[in-house]
C-alpha cells in the first residue's frame, strides 16, 4: 500500500514550501525558447506562486472556483496553475490548440469564474456572463500583490484541478482530481522515473498536458529536482541539443518523438553521456522502437501506462527487466486487478486471461469523479474497482499485456480522442451524408485518426476543404490525417456503426 497522505494537503505547498526552505537557490525550472532562457530558483518560484495566489484571492471569487488557463507554453502557465491551487481554487489547464468553440465549451461546462489567457488566445473567446478575463496585463498586476504567508489549508480530498478528456460520448468530460493526487504519484518516482533530487529532467511536452504538468513539474519539484522545458519551434533536432546543453539525466516524451529523434536527430553528434534513461507514455511503445533506441543510445527506455483518471500506474523502471511489448508491472503499492468483461464480478481473473484492467478505489491518485456526469461515473466503477476501459492480461511474472480498448476511444499522439466528437463536428460539412471515425494503423508502429465518409448525392468532397473545415472546429490533434470515401458505413443489425470494421475499407 502507498503511505497514507496527511489529512491537510496542498499540491503547491507539497512541491514548493520545503524546497524554498531547504534549497532556496537551487534551479527549479529552466524554460528554453528559440533564443532565450528563463531560470527560476525554488525560492523565486515559491514567492511568485504565493504572490499570484494572493492576487487571485483579491478577486473575491467564490471558494473552490474553477480558473481556466488558456495560455501559451510559458512560465506564467506553470505559475498560474500552482497559484490557483495555492489559493484553494481549482485549476483548469487547457490546450492552446483548442479552437475558441472548444474552449468556450470547457468554460461553460466547468462553470469557471475566471480565465487566464494569453493576449492572442483571449481575442476570439466569447466569455459567459460573470466570467473574469485575466489577460497578461491583469496577471502582471496580480503578480505584484503582497504574497500569502502560506498556502491554502486544504484537505487532501479537496478538489485541486480539473482536466477534460475524451470519452465515448461526443463532448469532452471533466475529470476532477483531489489535492492528494500529487501524493498518489509517489510510486512512479522509483517505479518508472527513477527520480532523484540530483536529477535534471527534460520533458518534451507543453504545459497544458497533464503528462507535462505531472512528470515535467509536480514530480521533479516533489523530489527537489530541476526540470527543463522547451517552448521554441518544434524542431526534432532540438532534443539531443538540450540533453547535451543542460546535462539532462532523464528525458520524457511520447514514443512518436523518440522515433523521430532516432530518424532525424543525428544523436551521434552530441554528448548524451549524462542521460541515464528515457521515459515514455501516452501511446504504446513498439518493440522495434525500443530495440532501435537501445541499440543506438545504449540507454534504457522505460514505458508507463496510465490515463487521465489516475495518471500512470503500470510501468517499467530502473532495476527491472524490460519485456518488449509489455508496459511493465503495477508500480509498488498499487492495487491492480484484471476483472471479467461480461459480468459484474469483482473476482480477479487468473493469470493469462484477458479482462478489464481495474484499479482500486483506495488509490490516492484516483480522480474524485467526472464533473457533472454521474451516469458516466457510475459506469466506470464496479464495487471497489475503477475500470478505465483497457483490456489486459497479466503473465506469470506479473507483467501486464495490453489488448486494446473495450470501447472506441482513439489515441492521437498521446491524447485520448472521442470518435463521436470528431464525427459530430464533421457531420456539419455540406458534402457529408454520413461519417464514422476510427484509429487506423498505417504502419506497424504508427496509428492515425481516419475519417470514412459517405458523400451526399451529387457532392464531390474535396480533402483540402474537409481538412480546413476540421481545423476550424477541432484542435489539431483531433483532426483526421486520413480521409476515405465509401458507399455505406458498416452497421450492426440494430443500425449501430461498427467502427472496428472500418479498417477493411481502407
Amino acid at each position: 500500500m502507498i503511505e497514507p497522505v496527511a489529512a491537510r494537503f496542498n499540491i503547491a505547498r507539497y512541491c514548493l514550501e520545503a524546497n524554498a526552505r531547504l534549497r532556496p537557490h537551487k534551479t527549479a525550472m529552466i524554460l528554453v525558447g528559440e533564443a532565450s532562457e528563463t531560470r527560476m530558483s525554488f525560492a523565486e518560484a515559491d514567492l511568485a506562486v504565493r504572490r499570484l495566489a494572493a492576487g487571485l484571492l483579491s478577486l473575491n471569487l467564490p471558494p473552490r472556483s474553477r480558473i481556466m488557463i488558456r495560455m501559451a507554453n510559458d512560465a506564467d502557465y506553470a505559475l498560474t496553475y500552482f497559484a490557483t491551487i495555492a489559493a484553494g481554487h481549482v485549476a483548469l489547464p487547457s490546450s492552446a490548440q483548442l479552437t475558441a468553440h472548444e474552449a468556450e465549451f470547457l468554460l461553460g461546462n466547468s462553470g469557471a469564474a475566471a480565465v487566464a489567457a494569453s493576449a492572442e488566445l483571449a481575442r476570439d473567446l466569447q466569455l459567459p456572463d460573470g466570467v473574469q478575463l485575466l489577460d497578461p496585463a491583469a496577471l502582471a498586476r496580480l503578480k505584484q500583490t503582497p504574497p500569502l504567508e502560506g498556502y491554502a489549508d486544504t484537505s487532501a480530498d479537496d478538489p485541486a484541478y480539473l482536466v477534460y478528456t475524451s470519452g465515448t460520448t461526443g463532448k469532452p468530460k471533466g475529470v476532477l482530481h483531489a489535492q492528494r493526487a500529487a501524493w498518489g504519484r509517489r510510486p512512479m518516482h522509483q517505479g518508472w522515473l527513477g527520480l532523484q533530487e540530483s536529477d535534471v529532467l527534460l520533458h518534451a511536452g507543453a504545459f497544458n498536458w497533464t503528462y507535462t504538468l505531472g512528470v515535467g513539474l509536480v514530480d521533479p519539484w516533489a523530489a527537489g529536482a530541476t526540470t527543463v522545458l522547451y517552448n521554441g519551434p518544434r524542431d526534432v533536432s532540438i532534443w539531443p541539443k538540450l540533453i547535451e546543453r543542460y546535462r539532462a539525466t532523464i528525458f520524457a516524451a511520447v514514443p512518436t518523438l523518440y522515433r523521430q529523434i532516432l530518424k532525424y536527430g543525428d544523436v551521434k553528434q552530441f554528448d548524451l553521456s549524462s542521460l541515464r534513461h528515457g521515459c515514455t507514455a501516452g501511446e504504446a511503445l513498439q518493440p522495434a522502437l525500443l530495440a532501435e533506441w537501445q541499440d543506438v543510445m545504449h540507454k534504457p527506455l522505460y514505458e508507463a501506462l496510465g490515463m487521465s483518471e489516475i495518471s500512470t500506474y503500470i510501468s517499467t523502471g530502473p532495476g527491472m527487466a524490460i519485456k518488449p511489448g509489455s508496459p511493465g508491472k503495477p508500480q509498488p503499492g498499487r492495487r491492480v486487478a484484471i476483472l471479467p468483461v461480461d459480468s459484474d464480478s469483482t473476482e480477479a481473473l487468473p493469470t493469462g486471461e484477458i479482462g478489464l484492467l481495474a484499479v482500486h478505489r483506495s488509490e490516492p491518485s484516483l480522480m474524485l469523479g467526472y464533473w457533472h456526469r454521474p451516469e458516466e461515473e457510475a459506469l466506470v466503477y464496479r464495487g471497489d474497482w475503477f475500470l478505465g476501459g483497457d483490456l489486459a492480461s497479466l503473465d506469470d511474472d506479473g507483467y501486464l499485456w495490453h489488448h486494446g480498448r473495450n470501447d472506441d476511444v482513439m489515441n492521437a499522439m498521446g491524447y485520448r480522442v472521442s470518435p463521436a466528437e470528431v464525427e459530430a463536428a464533421l457531420a456539419e460539412h455540406p458534402a457529408v451524408q454520413e461519417i464514422a471515425v476510427t484509429e487506423l494503423r498505417v504502419r506497424a508502429d504508427v496509428s492515425v485518426i481516419a475519417a470514412f465518409i459517405v458523400p451526399r448525392e451529387g457532392a464531390r468532397p474535396d480533402i483540402q476543404d474537409l481538412d480546413a473545415f476540421a481545423h476550424d472546429r477541432l484542435a489539431g490533434y483531433k483532426c483526421p490525417r486520413e480521409w476515405r470515401f465509401i458507399d455505406t458505413l458498416p452497421r450492426t443489425a440494430n443500425g449501430k456503426v461498427q467502427r472496428k470494421r472500418l479498417a477493411q475499407f481502407s
